[in-house]
């Protein structure tokens, strides 16, 4: 029996494959928990309206990140943070610091786990930080780090 499946079945496929299954393990098993439905042609046609439409938003997401790369490329964001003298700080600069000055200084709203650190700053200065924007993805942009 032919089934498509509603989420990820381990050894068998992903979600929105449609893969061929004993009757019996489709009827008993599968079925009854709504982890598959049967391969029907409305059903068929649904998953590729589905596929159809993921493949779109992903095209649209990547464009976005593509976008917000070039625009990171060229900005330098200042963040600001306690000091103790001699350009020490009395902390380290944190990626949700960064993500707030970002939005604040570029309006860009970029999640603060996307934000990779090297090693932490703990000094005054320049750096460069990578940006992990999805869909393979990646840009660097500067960071200038001030004492108050």
């Amino acid at each position: 029996m032919k089934v498509i499946l509603q989420q990820d079945v381990k050894g068998k496929g992903k979600k929105g494959q449609m893969i061929e299954v004993s009757d019996g393990y489709a009827r008993n098993y599968m079925l009854p928990r709504k982890i598959a439905i049967e391969a029907t042609a409305d059903n068929i046609n649904t998953m590729r309206m589905n596929d159809k439409a993921l493949l779109e938003k992903q095209t649209r997401e990547r464009e976005a990140a593509i976008k917000t790369r070039d625009m990171l490329k060229d900005i330098t964001v200042t963040v600001l943070a306690k000091g103790g003298g001699a350009g020490r700080l009395f902390g380290s600069v944190t990626t949700q610091e960064i993500s707030d000055a970002l939005k604040k200084q570029c309006n860009v709203d970029i999640d603060r786990r996307k934000i990779v650190l090297e090693e932490a700053i703990k000094t005054v200065g320049i750096y460069t930080v990578k940006c992990k924007l999805g869909y393979e993805v990646t840009a660097n942009m500067k960071i200038e780090v001030k004492e108050i």
